[in-house]
């Protein structure tokens, strides 16, 4: 049985993966708040998500308006699949400004996947009174699973090889990789700094042959510092190697944005709005070095940042065709 509990002072603070949301526009009432006014606050109380099991979810909603807010409704969802109940907690009474009412819901949380996992959870409310508005709107992000110290932690794929023993190789799936000979007469040499787009990026240190790019696939790496911009050093396999990154800072806020590199080679080299850092001279196959004459290319994208906040993680895109030899922070 869901419990309704009634707080009155107001949230003194918001958990640091929540964001409270003002309210969503709507027709303006007759006394409506001035817009430097603050609105009413919906916030998520954190979620436990040690699954299979069904958990609590506490949402509360805040009167900041200058009214009294009535007629409160609450719904809460999470991700696709997941069973929340009730559908709607309705609560009753009046809020004064300040007051605080919560709602209580139940959510089937199931057996965790493997990796590193974002959860996203909203809640609205519709009320009368209050700041006028009459709907609301809280979302939180839930972060679950293992978060790797740098880039390199997370190597799945042998990108590149010498010329004297290309077997190893598989950037493309079909056993084709850089030339580490080509690589060095480009300046990509193990351990080589590489500027591009503003950052000071670094190759790869690991050996030819061996494990030495990241095949995106939504993994999680710590990055530290400040600026105005994450840089990432990449190159794509087939067309559609684009998708979404999302860093998040140390206050629990985050930013996100779409990253692409054309294919590396047979693209254009701004396609998906990508950078050309450096064009190798043909590539390794299965049987050896071949197809020279052609290019194979390295690429940078970049996700805007804040700049006044402390960068804690990035999440990396849930794309495979993306493969990264490095990210890292640009004024």
């Amino acid at each position: 049985m869901l419990v309704h509990k009634i707080a009155r002072r107001a949230v003194a603070a918001v958990a640091v993966a929540a964001a409270a949301f003002v309210s969503a526009p709507a027709a303006v009432a007759a006394q409506a708040p001035a817009a430097s006014e603050a609105r009413t606050q919906v916030t998520i109380a954190p979620i436990d998500l040690d699954g299979p099991a069904i958990s609590e979810v506490k949402v509360t909603v805040t009167n900041a308006g200058p009214e009294r807010l009535s007629r409160l409704s609450v719904t809460f969802n999470g991700p696709v699949g997941w069973a929340v109940q009730p559908a709607v907690v309705a609560v009753d009474g009046a809020y004064k400004p300040g007051a605080a009412a919560t709602a209580e819901f139940r959510i089937q949380v199931p057996e965790q996947r493997d990796g590193f996992t974002m959860r996203t959870f909203t809640a609205t409310a519709t009320y009368k009174g209050g700041d006028g508005q009459g709907t609301a709107t809280g979302t939180r992000v839930e972060r679950f699973g293992p978060v790797l110290d740098r880039l390199s932690d997370a190597y799945n794929k042998v990108a590149i090889t010498d010329e004297s023993d290309t077997g190893a190789g598989d950037f493309d799936g079909e056993g084709n990789s850089f030339s580490a000979q080509k690589l060095a007469a480009v300046g990509l040499t193990p351990g080589a700094s590489v500027d591009a787009l503003g950052a000071r990026l670094t190759w790869p240190a690991a050996a030819p042959g061996t494990k030495n790019s990241v095949a995106s696939s939504g993994q999680a790496v710590k990055v530290s510092g400040k600026g105005g911009k994450l840089v990432f050093l990449g190159s794509g396999v087939g067309y559609g190697a684009t998708g979404t990154a999302t860093v998040f800072y140390t206050d629990g806020t985050s930013t996100t944005g779409s990253i692409g590199f054309p294919n590396w080679s047979f693209q254009d080299a701004t396609a998906h709005g990508a950078t050309l850092v450096k064009s190798t001279d043909g590539r390794n196959r299965p049987d050896g070095y071949g197809n020279a004459g052609i290019d194979y290319r390295v690429f940078a994208h970049s996700v805007a940042l804040d700049p006044d906040k402390q960068v804690e993680l990035v999440v990396l895109p849930a794309n495979a065709a993306l493969h990264l030899f490095d990210v890292a922070l640009a004024p």
